[in-house]
């Protein structure tokens, strides 16, 4: 299966389109993968390293960047990678996030392509009260999700596996989640070519190719 990721992530992947509001999702096309977390956890870093592609997903400093769902294509259209709205910290008025909430809601409610939901981890601070909260909302929604810890490299390797036992724990409690954690790290590689195996589980080879022409301005 790695060496199925491994071709899968070194083809062509490209940025297809965006949504920011609701009426903005567009139709299902293949099967897609979320990436979600909090902000600053490091979701365009992870996009970036997956695809080995510097400036994909565009990276920032600044927590909440990340502002609609991105759709990102790879291997024409074998799978879609989407990359949600942060959550937890954004400087921007209270109706902007709750926009951005409201998008999120209703792209994962009911949507029968998505294979699965990657849940984003600091490695150095563990699960979150706000991470909890959204485990809930994806167990009420019967959206498959597993974890990835971040940012693996910034802490001591037995603290790294402690982080591994505790989620492992947590995800026993979640009916929702994926029992097995994934921890790796955008900056030094570490951890992802598990990640891109065992998302190359959820890739149809040989899917038509995404032409973009559904998308409409946002």
């Amino acid at each position: 299966m790695m060496e199925r990721g491994r071709k899968l992530f070194a083809a062509e992947a490209r940025f297809v389109g965006e949504a920011r509001s609701p009426d903005l999702i567009p139709p299902p096309r293949g099967p897609e993968v979320g990436f979600a977390g909090r902000s600053n956890v490091g979701k365009s870093s992870l996009l970036n390293a997956l695809t080995n592609r510097h400036g994909l997903a565009r990276a920032s400093s600044e927590p909440g960047r990340t502002r609609a769902v991105n759709f990102f294509e790879l291997a024409g259209g074998a799978l879609f990678l989407v990359d949600l709205p942060g959550y937890g910290f954004a400087r921007a008025p209270k109706t902007e996030i709750e926009r951005w909430n409201s998008v999120t809601r209703d792209y994962l409610r009911g949507r029968a392509n998505l294979r699965r939901v990657l849940l984003l981890i600091d490695s150095r601070h563990g699960a979150k009260e706000s991470d909890e909260e959204v485990m809930g909302a994806l167990d009420r929604a019967a959206v498959s999700y597993a974890f990835v810890l971040t940012k693996a490299d910034k802490i001591h390797p037995r603290e790294l596996v402690e982080r591994v036992e505790a989620l492992s724990v947590l995800a026993r409690r979640h009916p929702a989640a994926f029992p097995i954690p994934f921890p790796c790290s955008a900056e030094t590689g570490y951890g992802i070519a598990e990640l891109r195996g065992a998302l190359a589980e959820f890739a149809e080879f040989g899917a038509a190719p995404h032409d973009g022409q559904e998308w409409r301005e946002t």
